[in-house]
């Protein structure tokens, strides 16, 4: 998390909303990633995009497997879907976004049997939703 929180730091600095986000495999950092909505004038540049597409481009495939997601912030719907379109299997995130909430609130990752469904045809049965941890 401390990664993510200077990835945060340096957001607000550029301007942004402070969110940061890296990806980690064991001990390996293969993407980090902050808010650069501002910055690229880019409304999909989301912590958590921005690390996502540095993670693909380390391993050299779409497909972000067996790492962890810190971000943090309770992911947005858009970035949920990210994580989940990237097989991400475990996200951990610092804190819940009352505002755009999708992991715990108004339309959460896990709950929606149509949903899981739609993501189980999409991914043609590896349907990987990522596992959320909360710190309390």
């Amino acid at each position: 998390m401390g990664l993510a929180l200077e990835e945060a730091r340096a957001a607000a600095a550029g301007g942004d909303v402070p969110v940061g986000a890296v990806i980690v495999h064991g001990d390996s950092v293969l993407g980090r990633g902050r808010n650069r909505r501002e910055v690229d004038r880019d409304p999909t540049a989301h912590a958590e995009v921005v690390a996502l597409r540095e993670a693909a481009r380390h391993d050299g495939i779409w497909r972000v497997l067996d790492c962890t997601l810190v971000v943090t912030l309770e992911p947005c719907p858009m970035c949920a879907g990210a994580i989940v379109n990237a097989r991400i299997p475990r996200l951990v995130h610092g804190c819940d976004d009352p505002k755009a909430t999708a992991v715990l609130g108004r339309c959460p990752l896990r709950s929606s049997e149509s949903c899981g469904q739609m993501g189980r045809n999409y991914c043609n049965g590896h349907d990987q939703q990522p596992t959320v941890h909360h710190p309390d």
